[in-house]
């Protein structure tokens, strides 16, 4: 990391996304400054960043000339209007998944960003959780032989309606698709790229639900490879998040990436053991012997994770040109998923 002309950073909310998963790895890392965040009710973000500037409205916000780099956390439904604000304001903008609701918005998003010569990223986190890192791992060593079942579920217990209206009612971006989908269809995506086809299944099971609360998503890829996509609200007991079958054995791995139990109890992107997995939680690979059908399990232990390699790859792109690794044909692969229609 470098500490070279550290790019002025703004928050669009301080709710739960900006005190956990924004503000302390802007703060935690050199390359960048948390310089203001728009609160407009109670202004508590001084509170844990003494030095911040909090203004009331976005637009008093996007009118503070330091700004350099805007980060769009609000409700999915406001994403689009206030990055357009934000690349107008001429600010860079990365924006909280979903970073649209369609294919033509994300094109309308890209094409003022090429206009001002600003940045459009996307802030995909997940790609850094300890357990996708050891999936990612896996898959790229080849030990699995060649792919053709693979499994990613994100699934929780939740039986009372979200207290966030805009979650529940609804409308664009509402419902457990356009919140959860967009993290395991990016994590699908950057190791498998775009799909040859997709089938889609929403529903809902929650009582008085108006919105899906369940999706299952099968992807089919060349040469045989069946990708499953599932989430659901009313999973008491989950299984493995990430399970993969190939040629030559399987991959299984519960969701475990400590980062936000870690944050939300005081503990820094910097302190020692941030990031790091319990060792209950290793991933188990089993593979056959070499010319045989004798199986062998070991324990596969998670890899160390940190958000701030986002940051990183954001202040890379932004002062020195590197490519970001969350690129635009993996946005319009996504967007167009989300779009698909469901049977």
């Amino acid at each position: 990391m470098t500490t070279a002309s550290p790019i002025q950073t703004g928050l669009l909310a301080y709710g739960m996304s900006g005190q956990i998963f924004q503000a302390p790895f802007v703060a935690a890392h050199p390359g960048f400054v948390l310089h203001a965040v728009a609160e407009r009710h109670q202004q508590r973000a001084a509170q844990a960043y003494p030095t911040i500037r909090s203004y009331s409205s976005v637009e008093a916000l996007l009118a503070d000339p330091k700004l350099e780099l805007v980060i769009v956390n609000t409700p999915n439904n406001t994403h689009v209007d206030l990055a357009t604000q934000a690349l107008r304001a001429g600010k860079h903008v990365l924006v909280e998944k979903p970073v649209a609701i369609t294919t033509a918005e994300l094109e309308e998003l890209l094409n003022l960003a090429q206009q001002q010569n600003r940045h459009f990223l996307a802030y995909q986190n997940r790609r850094w959780d300890s357990d996708f890192l050891a999936v990612r791992d896996v898959v790229a060593s080849g030990q699995l032989g060649k792919l053709h079942e693979v499994h990613f579920r994100y699934d929780r217990f939740r039986t009372p309606l979200n207290a966030k209206k805009f979650k529940e009612e609804p409308g664009p971006g509402a419902g457990l698709f356009y919140d959860l989908g967009p993290h395991l269809l990016d994590q699908a995506i950057s190791l498998f790229g775009t799909p040859l086809s997709c089938t889609k299944t929403l529903t809902s099971h929650r009582p008085n639900s108006q919105v899906d609360d369940y999706f299952h998503l099968h992807l089919r890829y060349p040469e045989g490879l069946e990708v499953f996509l599932t989430s659901g609200l009313l999973v008491a007991q989950p299984g493995p998040a990430f399970v993969l079958h190939g040629t030559r054995g399987s991959f299984s791995k519960t969701r475990a990436d400590a980062q936000e139990a870690q944050l939300q109890a005081g503990m820094r992107p910097t302190e020692p053991g941030f990031g790091h997995e319990a060792p209950e939680h290793a991933g188990r690979l089993t593979l056959a012997a070499p010319g045989t059908d004798e199986l062998t399990t070991t324990a596969y232990p998670g890899l160390t994770s940190n958000y701030l390699g986002l940051f990183e790859a954001v202040f890379q792109t932004i002062r020195n040109g590197a490519p970001y690794p969350i690129r635009p044909e993996e946005l319009r692969a996504q967007l167009a998923l989300l779009e698909h229609p469901a049977i």
